[in-house]
């Protein structure tokens, strides 16, 4: 019965911070107009939900970490065939990767490019696993109420349509990526969910410092007394515990002070077993708890490596500066790096977990 309290606590803890943590994102993007069509809670894979405003909103068979699917983040250039590619699966409905590229004389490698970025903008629908070629398709169109009112027609997934002005079609998807953005918008979209982590956390020390207060001993009577500090106290206390988190990621960079860093962090397991410890010490507690881990979340989001927000933060600037785009091929082997480094981290933070709070013997 501990077990499954320990799972379910760490699932709802993780699972609130990842959810908010996400719908930063989520929000900045559509706040700039840039489309996102998924909105999910758990890896990549098989998911169920509902769709609205163009994004499917659900849950995935692996409730770990989440993630808000947002249009036009690929890296490197723009293929030069996407608008007749674009207008090509209107017009067809359904089309094959050679089709299209049969169609406007152009290799099937460069149809496929432009096929998969028009995929990834979410202005088209890319194959299924039960097509047996590269097949695409014009997305299903759902206006609502709102829309139909104002002349948006309904299509079916893969059904046919006219665009009688290619070029401003086009232009209108292309309004809607992460890319068209100028680079403050695009940076405000990549930190907005460390920062709705940390603003989170610091709305929590407001409401347990401010608004329920605490218990405090007098250390020579032994008398008991419950306070409240004010609202400025309290927020001065989130970002001292901020400062605190900080320094202790940075130690992750010092060799003299990485191993004590890692010896003193925990890993998904521990999170679960400490939530429950919390929970059983009562609501404010736990609250407490939430709180710190969500600082913890925001800044290790922080941390300048791909596929982090940091990391890719870092390449906003490195652009902006350089005037060079970062390829695809930079890209995953940054990102192959940093997933590397933070298995490993994630393996020796596990092991130190199953050592501390399943035999006892970790110090």
């Amino acid at each position: 019965m501990d077990v499954i309290l320990m799972i379910l606590y760490g699932i709802i803890v993780l699972g609130f911070l990842v959810f908010i943590h996400e719908g930063g994102h989520y929000l900045a993007a559509r706040a700039f107009g840039v489309r996102v069509t998924e909105f999910m809670l758990g890896l990549p894979g098989p998911n169920i939900g509902f769709t609205r405003g163009g994004t499917k909103f659900g849950v995935t068979a692996i409730p770990l970490g989440g993630y808000a699917r947002i249009c036009g983040m690929e890296p490197g250039g723009e293929s030069p065939h996407l608008e007749r590619v674009l207008a090509c699966v209107y017009r067809r409905g359904v089309a094959n990767m050679e089709d299209v590229a049969s169609e406007l004389g152009i290799t099937d490698d460069e149809a496929y490019d432009a096929l998969e970025q028009l995929t990834e903008w979410g202005s088209i629908a890319g194959p299924t696993k039960k097509d047996q070629f590269n097949t695409y398709r014009a997305p299903e169109v759902k206006p609502s109420a709102k829309e139909l009112a104002k002349g948006v027609e309904p299509y079916e997934l893969g059904q046919q349509r006219i665009v009688a002005d290619p070029h401003g079609f086009f232009e209108s998807e292309r309004k809607q990526q992460y890319r068209n953005l100028p680079f403050w918008k695009r940076s405000t979209i990549i930190l907005a969910g460390p920062l709705v982590n940390l603003l989170f956390a610091i709305l929590m020390f407001v409401i347990l410092f401010s608004i329920i207060g605490f218990d405090v001993q007098n250390t020579q009577t032994g008398e008991i007394s419950h306070m409240t500090v004010n609202p400025l106290q309290a927020v001065q206390a989130g970002f001292n515990y901020i400062g605190a988190v900080v320094s202790a990621v940075i130690g992750l960079f010092n060799p003299a002070t990485f191993g004590d860093t890692v010896s003193n962090s925990t890993s998904v397991m521990g999170i679960a077993v400490l939530a429950k410890d919390y929970a059983d010490a009562g609501i404010v507690m736990f609250l407490q708890f939430v709180a710190m881990i969500s600082v913890s979340l925001g800044i290790m989001n922080l941390i300048p490596i791909p596929p982090l927000d940091g990391g890719r933060f870092i390449i906003e600037v490195f652009q902006k500066i350089t005037k060079k785009l970062v390829t695809m091929r930079a890209l995953n082997y940054m990102s192959t790096v940093g997933m590397l480094l933070f298995v490993g981290l994630f393996l020796v933070m596990i092991n130190q977990d199953i050592q501390r709070f399943i035999f006892g013997n970790w110090g």
